[in-house]
This record gives structure tokens, C-alpha cells and sequence, in this order.
């Protein structure tokens, strides 16, 4: 939770780079802020070219999901709670431009729930991998030293929001530099608390089956390695 009625200072990470960016929506009065990277993922050259309503974000909503966020919208409001989404947006010249969203709660000195506040990142064209984020020289020590918690994590981001493992590490990673705190260390805390997460009984129900009928293709992996050959 943001415990923070207004918005942050941007972090330098984020503002190098256009895939990514904050946003800050504050719920009574049907506030939006952008920052400059947000603007600029919906086609303005600042946050200061453009008044973000809710109008203006679901007309650059791709058609296909509008309903569906004006629909989220409308609940995040009425239950004062954060969100995520995985939607199509079209920026002022028409590109086609799929993003995750991803917030959590603001909270005022009252640790009352006044908004919501998080970040756009964007995929690339094809949706199959996060455009390039800044990488620190510790990934590569993250990786061989930490690899068991990170993979976990990784699993989880890629399950929750449907990712790949390059989106997955790159969602990771991104996060663990807009915090400043070292990946292996984020990692290890998202492993810890998945424990508590509320799973339904139709998720469950779902991979019951999954896991009952997951026998019956085992030639998935020929198939797998077939697929990567040919690419």
C-alpha cells in the first residue's frame, strides 16, 4: 500500500524509460495524474500536453476491451480498491499497443483508501516479451546465487498475469530497480506471501483437473522442443 495522499517523485528509472510509468487515480473526485512516461505511452510528449480523465482512458482503450475497463473502472471506484489489468490501448496515432497495469492502494494519514496508484509497462508489438528495461550488472549474480526464489516468483508473475518467463523477469527486475531493493530480496518477500493469497475454489476446481489429466499429454515436450527447433 502507497501510504501517501500525493503523488511521488518519479524515479530515474523510470523516467529513462517510455515502456514503463506511473500513474496516480484518487477516487472522490474522479482524478487521474499521469507521469511524463504514461503520457507519452498514450501518444503525448508530456504529462503536461494532456488532462487524463476517465473519459480520455477509455477512448484509448482498444475497442475490443473498453467495456471491460470502464466496467473495472466503475468497481474500483465503488470499492475503493486497487487493480490490474492486462488490456490493448491505442495512442494518438493509432498504434495498437498492449500493456499490463499493475497498483496497489493509496492510503491518507487516516489510513483511509482515498485512490489507487501503479504502473503502465508496456510489451512489445507482438506481446511476447517486455520491451527492454534497464538491467543492473546483478542479474547475473541474482540468477546463479538466489535462483530458487526468483524462479518462484517468476512462476507467479507469469500464472497471475499471464507472461511469459522473459516478461516475468524483466516485470521482476523492473520492480526490484523502481524500489531500489535487490531482486533475490524481492523475490524471497513475493515467495513468502504467496502462502497467504486467497486462491478460489474454481481455481482450484480448475487445476484439480489439470493436474489429474496432465498425464494423458506427455508428448508436450516433443512437441515443446519441435517448436523451438523451428524457430
Amino acid at each position: 500500500m502507497t501510504d501517501s495522499a500525493g503523488p511521488p517523485e518519479t524515479s530515474s528509472a523510470a523516467a529513462s524509460s517510455p515502456e514503463a510509468g506511473q500513474f496516480w487515480y484518487y477516487f472522490d473526485d474522479d482524478r487521474w495524474v499521469w507521469s511524463d512516461e504514461v503520457a507519452r505511452i498514450h501518444g503525448y510528449c508530456s504529462a503536461d500536453a494532456v488532462t487524463p480523465t476517465t473519459e480520455l482512458l477509455l477512448e484509448h482503450k482498444h475497442p475490443d476491451h473498453k467495456w471491460r475497463m470502464g466496467e473495472l473502472i466503475d468497481s474500483v471506484r465503488r470499492d475503493r480498491a486497487a487493480f490490474s489489468s492486462h488490456h490493448r490501448i491505442i495512442d494518438t496515432r493509432g498504434n495498437d499497443i498492449p500493456v499490463h497495469v499493475i497498483a496497489d492502494t493509496i492510503l491518507n494519514d487516516a489510513r483511509e483508501c482515498i485512490g489507487t496508484s501503479g504502473y503502465y509497462i508496456v510489451l512489445s508489438s507482438e506481446g511476447r516479451a517486455l520491451r527492454p528495461l534497464p538491467i543492473n550488472d546483478e542479474r547475473l549474480e541474482v540468477l546463479l546465487t538466489h535462483r530458487r526464489h526468483i524462479e518462484q516468483a517468476k512462476g507467479a508473475l507469469q500464472v497471475v498475469y499471464h507472461l511469459d518467463e522473459d516478461q516475468a523477469f524483466d516485470l521482476l527486475t523492473w520492480r526490484s530497480q523502481e524500489t531500489n531493493t535487490k531482486v533475490r530480496d524481492l523475490a524471497a518477500v513475493i515467495c513468502e506471501r504467496m502462502a497467504s493469497l486467497t486462491v478460489s475454489s474454481d481455481m482450484r476446481v480448475e487445476f484439480d483437473h489439470l493436474l489429474l489429466t496432465a498425464h494423458e499429454d506427455t508428448d508436450f515436450a516433443t512437441r515443446a522442443e519441435t517448436r523451438s527447433e523451428e524457430q
